[in-house]
């Protein structure tokens, strides 16, 4: 691991100046509210007589169009810059300023020839008319050696998608014919109400690139008919690595189509098809595509997406051969305890049960039978509308959730500490009763003299969160501030990086000489350590250091940008 002290100096180091010594010049996080070129006046300036920018960041500001024009001013001087990371910084701005905004800012680029490799323009709420504000820079010489586009959370819209997708078909042409094709391998745009119409258009961008490996296009209203468009392009591109579309809805037509594609695509990472209501026979095909070959694939997510112990089966056993695996999502799906008994003896006879994630929000019944037959017949009205709500359960035992029926976690059987801390879910959590703290730290008494091993056991329990389970969260957050205080009580500084580092490790940010396997999805430790970082229990140089690794691009944390948004945010406000 990394020793105490040198996680001390680097946070020494990075606290002193807000420009590292990596060639980023960085205002992130500040909180400043530039309007006019007087207020960007610091900032230009630094620009200006930083020798060799190549990134820029500017998330947790907001930018004004004057202000933006002095920042442009600076950015002529530039022709080494690579890296505009421009998340977060449009705050209260209203969308007709945006657009002129970001000309300034894209003229500044152009005029200093520079040769653009990211873009990150996430979480600005700009519209499907703020993405005029790029289109003469994405076709412009500038972007000829773009290989990063990330656009989340920007609610293009249709007409945005439609208004990039021409771009970039226009770039990749002009680019061609220079002698330099445009060879984009990131594409992330979730949360943009693209649908249908606008998926479609930028898979014909995709078709004609053939370039990328890592596509993110979560929650975007996408049924079947884009789903087929964007499988189609997928296919040309055969160095894809990682294919995000949680949250859009495939139906088993969509799955069909996805599954063709996969044959295609062998050194796939990740796939993240959950919450998409591929159904049970939807699983079925894509197991059958993913049962050979994809021995690369470390992620394989498809949860809550109704399907039922059989064909959640099929999807364990196509594993088998995955070597690199490290996570199998199920969660949420109609398994019921008898086919969460199956799929974890499935992956136990073939060593793979580390790789399960919680299956604490299963939606199953023991009772229910499947009805393949009843898929099919709902599949025509699913692709045009959207589910019919739940039935109405009368009795007492039974509660809903969502279509599907499961026990209350009060009916659940008692189970121990031991138990719990072997297999944690968040029902088993809740059922441990309101002294579930007092008998964890019981258990756990014998380690304290190990903080490594407290820490993991920490991580452990926290895997059991989600955002949609606010009482499970809760109950973590209060073991985390039982045993966390415990720890730092009383501690020197040494040991407060130690507690760092081995955060840190088991989350997967850092190495570890002992060969740690981190925890699957990092999701519900921050969200954890959201909670935990404004405890005043928590140490500076604690948060400091989990500051600068949580603030830097990581593959992990890109999976999960909700919990990372939400733990930078505290970190900063603290």
């Amino acid at each position: 691991m990394m020793a105490g002290a040198d996680l001390n100096q680097l946070t020494d180091r990075l606290a002193k100046a807000s420009v590292e010594e990596s060639s980023i010049l960085s205002f992130a996080g500040q909180g400043r509210k530039l309007d006019t070129e007087d207020d960007a006046k610091e900032i230009a300036d630094a620009i200006v007589q930083f020798k060799s920018m190549k990134a820029l960041r500017m998330d947790g500001n907001t930018l004004g169009v004057d202000a933006a024009k002095a920042i442009s001013k600076g950015l002529e001087k530039h022709p080494e810059f690579e890296h505009a990371l421009w998340s977060d910084m449009f705050t209260g701005r209203l969308k007709t300023e945006i657009p002129h905004a970001l000309m300034y800012l894209s003229n500044g680029i152009m005029l200093a020839g520079a040769k653009l490799v990211e873009l990150d323009l996430s979480d600005n709420a700009f519209g499907p008319h703020g993405i005029n504000g790029v289109v003469e820079l994405l076709k412009s010489e500038s972007c000829y050696t773009l290989k990063e586009l990330r656009l989340n959370n920007n609610g293009l819209g249709v007409t945005g998608g439609k208004i990039l997708a021409k771009t970039l078909l226009e770039c990749s042409k002009a680019s061609s014919a220079a002698g330099a094709p445009l060879a984009l391998r990131v594409f992330f745009s979730g949360r943009g109400r693209l649908e249908n119409e606008g998926s479609i258009a930028l898979a014909e961008a995709f078709k004609i690139m053939g370039s990328l490996e890592e596509v993110q296009m979560p929650q975007n209203g996408i049924n079947h008919e884009g789903i087929t468009a964007l499988a189609e392009a997928f296919t040309v591109n055969k160095n894809l690595r990682i294919i995000n579309l949680n949250d859009n809805t495939f139906t088993e037509v969509g799955a069909k189509s996805m599954a063709k594609a996969l044959k295609h695509v062998q050194n796939l990472e990740v796939i993240n098809f959950g919450d998409c209501l591929i159904r049970s026979g939807g699983a079925r095909v894509l197991a059958a595509a993913l049962q050979e070959g994809h021995k690369k694939l470390k992620e394989l997510v498809l949860s809550f997406n109704e399907i039922n112990k059989d064909a959640a089966n099929e999807v364990a056993e196509c594993v088998e051969n995955k070597e690199c695996l490290e996570k199998l999502d199920l969660n949420g799906n109609q398994l019921g305890e008898e086919g969460v008994e199956l799929i974890q003896g499935t992956l136990e006879a073939m060593g793979r049960l580390d790789c399960l994630a919680s299956l604490s929000d299963d939606e199953g019944d023991d009772e229910d039978e499947d009805d393949e037959e009843g898929d099919a017949s709902r599949q025509e009205e699913e692709e045009e509308e959207d589910d019919d709500e739940g039935l109405e359960i009368c009795d007492p035992n039974l509660q809903v959730k969502g279509t599907a029926i499961s026990p209350r976690p009060e009916d659940m059987k008692p189970v121990s500490v031991t138990e719990f801390l072997q297999l944690p879910t968040a029902p088993k959590l809740i059922s441990l009763g309101s002294d579930r703290t007092a008998k964890i730290m019981t258990e756990i008494e014998k380690d304290f003299n190990n903080t490594d091993k407290c820490i993991q056991t920490l991580m452990k329990i926290s895997c059991v969160v989600s955002s949609e389970n606010t009482k499970a969260q809760n109950a973590v957050n209060e073991i985390a501030d039982s045993l966390l205080g415990k720890l730092l009580r009383g501690t020197d500084e040494s040991t407060k990086a130690t507690i760092s580092n081995s955060i840190l490790v088991h989350i997967g940010l850092l190495k570890s000489e002992d060969k740690v396997k981190p925890v699957a999805d990092p999701s519900g430790p921050m969200l954890v350590l959201s909670h935990v970082v404004k405890q005043s229990y928590f140490p500076k140089l604690a948060r400091d250091i989990l500051q600068v690794f949580f603030g830097r691009p990581h593959e992990r944390l890109d999976k999960c940008q909700q919990s990372k948004h939400l733990l930078l945010q505290s970190l900063y406000q603290v």
